[in-house]
């Protein structure tokens, strides 16, 4: 395998076979109305591959089942390293899909409708694509079957095509992946990597992200300077982060003691509730900012200590203050 693709292709496969990742690339990048009715809290990562051996050295690809309303939704996601565009990119995609079927034909039995794929394929190529991904464009008089024709197209994603302030506007894990790759400048990578910090709640996948980063140094698509600039940023941040993490931890404990304590001195177990209730407020301000006046309303008016013991215990795995709505909306 060549060198140049067992490193993008290792690299890409680990950024994109994160979940949060992988949601963003979808949320982000992906206008379509199903999007918005996908639960990405059940998404399943499928452990196939369907590239035939002559393109293994050009390309990688990652598939994903996700709970959609009452049925199951496939995606197939193409992940396209070659420099040069492939015209008859829509025959391999549409083989790759047909393959899947088969596959999902041979595991549920003939008796069974077959769930939805949305293909894609993403391309980091630094080359203009200008073919189309429509199938029936390939095909010479293809309109003359009427009603019969071939008709298929794939979703392209183009890195080298997003303008900087679309990416800049998104902000997030993949679309400073995108910039990295198309509009490469190290002081505005810089920025962008410290506001992830600040902004993803999901420390891992900016763990993953920041080993991105190490793969193109190795690949010597950065230099080595660059690359010793981007870590101080990278372990700066982490160290600042693991100190507040620590510090969050240290107050969850106190929380939970002084919960116990309070509810123990009143002898009543409205101590330990307006305790809790207190505390949780507390601990959601520290990690989100101000909360909303309504949220804060609903815990301050929360007399059942389990919710509360819930947003407490549950305060690192919190991604937002949605969750926290979640909580009240299950009782």
């Amino acid at each position: 395998m060549d060198k140049v693709f067992e490193i993008y292709d290792r690299a890409y496969k680990q950024l994109f076979s994160n979940k949060t990742i992988f949601k963003q690339l979808i949320q982000s990048f992906v206008h379509e109305p199903w999007v918005e009715k996908v639960d990405f809290e059940k998404i399943e990562l499928v452990n196939k591959t369907f590239i035939s051996a002559k393109y293994r050295k050009k390309e990688s690809d990652l598939i994903y089942r996700l709970n959609f309303e009452d049925s199951e939704l496939y995606i197939y996601l193409l992940l396209e390293f070659q420099s040069n565009p492939d015209k008859f990119m829509a025959v391999r995609v549409l083989n790759y899909i047909t393959s899947l079927y088969l596959e999902l034909i041979k595991e549920k039995g003939e008796n069974v409708k077959l769930p939805p794929i949305f293909p894609i394929v993403l391309y980091n190529g630094d080359k203009k694509w200008t073919y189309s991904n429509q199938i029936q464009d390939l095909i010479e008089n293809g309109n003359i079957t009427g009603e019969y024709a071939l008709n298929f197209r794939y979703l392209l994603l183009k890195e080298n095509e997003y303008s900087l302030k679309s990416l800049l506007k998104i902000g997030n894990i993949v679309s400073t992946l995108f910039l990295s790759e198309a509009h490469y400048d190290l002081e505005l990578l810089k920025d962008e990597l410290l506001k992830l910090y600040d902004n993803e709640h999901d420390k891992i996948a900016c763990k993953i992200f920041f080993n991105f980063f190490q793969q193109l140094y190795l690949n010597e698509k950065i230099e080595k300077i660059d690359y010793n600039e981007i870590e101080n940023v990278y372990t700066s941040k982490e160290e600042i982060n693991n100190m507040l993490l620590k510090a969050i931890r240290k107050e969850k404990e106190n929380i939970r003691l002084e919960g116990r304590l309070e509810g123990r001195l009143e002898g009543k177990a409205e101590g330990r509730t307006e305790a809790l209730q207190n505390k949780a407020v507390k601990l959601l301000s520290k990690k989100f900012g101000n909360i909303s006046a309504e949220l804060e309303e609903k815990i301050r008016n929360c007399s059942e200590l389990e919710s509360l013991d819930q947003i407490i215990d549950n305060i690192f795995d919190l991604a937002s203050l949605v969750e926290v709505e979640k909580i009240f909306a299950k009782k």
